[in-house]
């Protein structure tokens, strides 16, 4: 209890304690009161950063639950005891350096010097060829489908392990009462599968939320502050620019955004358990 005292909670009050200071060790500090937390309602690259922020969660939460949920159903219900090798091969890209795989995306989708593969199968079908990263736009979608492979593997064995975990028995008597294909996922599958299905978005929402290592090696928060998340904001006004105060002012914001999302998901898994 101890060590994890000084490990976890130690650093998090003294960063709250940062909230009411500016400057940083090398320029001293000084007492600013609640000037940083009203700072946050009017800096405009705040509500950039929050907006692309809310926007990846969503989007990336979805897309790697859905497709590792699509992944898991495959491994138990058509795979089966020869999902091992798949279950591995998907499951390799979550082992790989985050640079590393930033460095393969930024190839893939390349267009100077030379053309990556998905614009030559874009010319291919006779269109033309996409600057993906010059554009917060088109940049937010390959980080997205970036994240998204990276994952998968991930979400695909977490939910797995739910599904397995479902007795044999239930899909017996299911059969016998004539389900089969998407009546047997949507009547049995899923409502069994709830409580991990819930435990993955959760999980996934609070990673997405807290993003940071996948958008600074791919795009570095560009072009301009197109693609720059709260962390890397953070991170940026704290040791870029030596505003202690003001970055863990964010900081501070994007925890009680964590912890409120987190919330509203619990007490809605919760209710929708219990009407089951």
């Amino acid at each position: 209890m101890l060590v994890y005292s000084l490990i976890m909670l130690v650093p998090i009050f003294w960063s709250l304690g940062y909230t009411v200071f500016e400057g940083n060790p090398i320029v001293g500090f000084t007492f600013v009161g609640l000037d940083n937390i009203v700072q946050l309602f009017t800096d405009p690259k705040i509500g950039d950063a929050l907006l692309f922020t809310l926007k990846y969660a969503i989007v990336l939460t979805v897309g790697q639950v859905l497709v590792g949920y699509g992944l898991s159903l495959l491994y138990v219900f058509w795979l089966k005891k020869a999902s091992g090798l798949i279950r591995t091969l998907v499951f390799f890209p979550v082992v790989l350096p985050t640079v590393a795989v930033a460095l393969l995306f930024q190839a893939l989708f390349a267009i100077a010097p030379q053309i990556g593969p998905v614009n030559s199968l874009l010319n291919f079908f006779g269109a033309d060829s996409i600057d993906w990263f010059a554009s917060g736009a088109t940049a937010f979608w390959v980080i997205v489908i970036m994240d998204i492979w990276r994952s998968m593997g991930f979400y695909a064995v977490l939910l797995y392990a739910g599904l397995v975990d479902i007795p044999e028995e239930m899909f017996e008597s299911a059969r016998l009462d004539g389900a089969s294909g998407w009546k047997l996922v949507r009547h049995i599958v899923i409502p069994l599968s709830l409580p991990v299905l819930f435990s993955s978005i959760i999980f996934s929402i609070n990673g997405t939320l807290k993003v940071f290592d996948s958008v600074l090696a791919l795009t570095n928060g560009g072009p301009g502050n197109t693609t720059t998340p709260l962390t890397l904001y953070m991170y940026q006004t704290s040791f870029t620019y030596g505003e202690y105060g003001y970055g863990s002012s964010i900081a501070l914001m994007l925890t009680i955004l964590c912890l409120l999302v987190t919330l509203v998901i619990f007490r809605s898994s919760r209710r929708d358990l219990t009407k089951g």
